[in-house]
């Protein structure tokens, strides 16, 4: 099918399937290896102890662009999902704003870096 400009049109898949996993735009490797960026740690401890709104996460980690913070998470081997809430503002609209967590297996993957990240400065003690 040829778009208006005589190119081939991209089809996009708008199944929820697709739009669930919009943010796997790039090979995520199998196993977290880890940050030591400080705005990350704050996030990873953040998300660890509850789900968080992006808006929060913000002011948490003291950036103005979580969403290309958890993007970096995400590139470096966890989900943190972001699961979009009705909520309505301050102006009495309706409005969808994003909430991170981390499922299961991104808890899974943190423990076990936590525990290795502990070990390894419990020998240079």
């Amino acid at each position: 099918m040829k778009g208006p400009n005589g190119k081939a049109a991209r089809m996009l898949d708008t199944s929820e399937t697709a739009q669930e996993n919009s943010h796997r735009k790039y090979i995520k490797p199998a196993k977290f290896e880890g940050t030591s960026n400080p705005r990350q740690l704050r996030a990873i401890a953040a998300l660890l102890r509850r789900p968080t709104p992006r808006a929060q996460l913000d002011d948490i980690v003291g950036c103005s662009n979580a969403p290309e913070l958890v993007a970096e998470l995400r590139r470096r081997g966890l989900d943190v999902p972001c699961q979009r809430i009705n909520f309505v503002d301050r102006d009495g609209r309706l409005c969808k704003p994003g909430v991170y967590s981390f499922p299961l297996s991104d808890r899974r993957k943190l423990y076990r870096w936590m525990a290795g990240r502990k070990a390894t400065n419990g020998e240079r003690s």
